[in-house]
């Protein structure tokens, strides 16, 4: 066989196995791209959706989850009938990728409606409308500045942009408008580009301190973060009027059509007009919340008790996040709060018990923290017999809302129906809801009758679900 035949036949077997790898490849992708429609989301009961932590999108404030986007998405979940299940995106340039990926149904992010994301995704009927804004700080002294002094040493238009550099990321829609800025005046705008894990607002942030000298920013967030920094100017625009809208997979035809139709039902409702106002035109409550240490973008704390907290949860060996949830849902923090029936404090304990755990009529936080957590820790103790730590933590928190006695006839029931006694999620706590209706709680396995069993059901999920929160917020080790 000659050299050049011997040649061939391996060009030919190299040229195969690179084909064959390359479609492999491509069935890889394929089956990484997997976008679901509404019917499977509704049979999974859970809407994913990508957010990001911002001062106005999703932050945690004195111990509640909060944001516009949040807010929103609540609705929307709830309208279709499902729960809402958050990944948060740790770098905003990734946020259409991961839709493509099919690993989140919506990604609930201001993005700007642009033809050439359009191409890549379907976008909801838009949530509001605003234009881009140059951000930039005064001079110094401009509180002893006249108007017109400010004005002569500030960017007033945009030509005179030219020459000058403006800091971005790469893949936001402000990025495409300066470029496409610099072509209209007919001068290049450098563009220094900032990494995706910057949100804007912690942009905006920059300008006012000085690290970076401009940015871009829609208008509403960058006249909200204005507020708080009152050293910057935001009345420049760069762009005109831009829809701002949710993106959604173009196969998910149904559930694009299920958030359209929800989003045009909001719009007819004053609630819709009332959440936004709350974080994008209510300059105090801004204020007041960026300057609390209990404001999650701000500093890592809970409440000013997470060092009893910390303390107390060692003796009943719980995530100390998770007993925060759990005073949190008593008393929102309030050491005075006082329930109709008489329960008192942090943690909402009745006064015989309250008595029985050492807690002193003053009601000292610390002392009711360290008083709460022994009860919970002697009702954790009843249930050794259930191995899993989770499960038996569930019953804990049930039988603190509504008293041991009634989470025993759950468990009763739950054995007779051929149901699981040791597991609480849809087993026992189908049992607590059914101690509501005569024919059960008359039932003669149930010895202490009538419970309205609602209310220890949604005492569990309420925690568990702002536990949740906590741990995407608040690190373990977080002081």
């Amino acid at each position: 066989m000659s050299k050049l035949i011997r040649f061939l036949l391996l060009f030919l077997l190299l040229l195969g196995s690179c084909n064959e790898h390359k479609s492999s490849m491509q069935v890889a992708n394929k089956a990484e791209y997997n976008p679901r429609d509404l019917a499977e989301i509704k049979a999974d009961g859970k809407l994913r959706a990508l957010i990001a932590y911002s001062a106005t999108s999703y932050f945690l404030y004195r111990g509640q989850p909060m944001g516009y986007e949040y807010e929103l998405l609540k609705r929307l979940a709830d309208d279709l009938g499902v729960e809402l299940e958050l990944k948060v995106s740790r770098n905003l340039d990734d946020l259409l990728v991961e839709l493509k990926k099919g690993s989140v149904d919506i990604v609930a992010h201001g993005l700007a409606i642009t033809q050439e994301r359009k191409k890549e995704v379907a976008f909801a009927e838009y949530l509001y409308i605003t234009e881009q804004v140059l951000v930039q700080r005064k001079p110094e002294g401009w509180r002893q500045m006249t108007l017109d002094e400010i004005q002569n040493v500030m960017i007033t238009d945009p030509i005179e942009l030219i020459g000058d550099t403006i800091s971005v990321r790469k893949n936001s829609s402000y990025f495409k408008r300066i470029k496409n800025l610099s072509k209209e005046i007919g001068g290049e705008i450098f563009i220094d580009t900032l990494l995706g894990n910057f949100a804007t607002d912690e942009i905006i942030k920059m300008v006012a301190d000085g690290t970076i000298k401009y940015t871009l920013a829609d208008k509403n967030l960058a006249s909200i973060n204005a507020s708080y920094f009152p050293n910057l100017d935001v009345e420049v625009p760069l762009s005109f009027s831009q829809r701002i809208a949710w993106a959604l997979s173009p196969q998910a035809h149904d559930l694009l059509t299920a958030t359209n139709s929800w989003i045009r039902k909001e719009k007819e409702q004053a609630d819709y007009y009332v959440i936004y106002n709350k974080y994008f035109k209510n300059k105090r409550s801004f204020k007041r919340r960026v300057n609390s240490p209990f404001y999650s973008l701000n500093q890592r704390q809970i409440s000013k008790y997470d060092p009893i907290i910390k303390e107390s949860s060692k003796q009943i060996g719980w995530d100390w996040r998770l007993l925060a949830s759990l005073i949190y849902q008593e008393s929102r923090f309030d050491p005075e709060a006082q329930s109709w029936a008489g329960a008192k404090g942090l943690m909402q304990m009745m006064p015989a018990t309250a008595k029985e755990m050492g807690v002193s009529a003053s009601l000292d936080p610390t002392d009711v923290i360290r008083g709460g957590s022994r009860y919970l820790k002697k009702l954790y103790d009843h249930f050794e017999n259930i191995s899993d730590p989770v499960q038996r933590t569930k019953f804990t928190m049930a039988a603190y809302n509504c008293g041991l006695s009634h989470v025993l006839d759950a468990q009763n029931l739950a054995h007779i129906k051929g149901l699981n006694d040791t597991i609480w999620d849809e087993h026992v706590e189908k049992m607590i809801l059914a101690l509501s209706f005569p024919k059960n709680y008359n039932h003669e396995v149930v010895k202490y009758g009538y419970v309205r069993g609602l209310e220890p059901f949604e005492y569990v999920d309420q925690i568990f679900k702002r536990y949740d929160h906590y741990r995407k917020f608040i690190d373990l080790d977080d002081s």
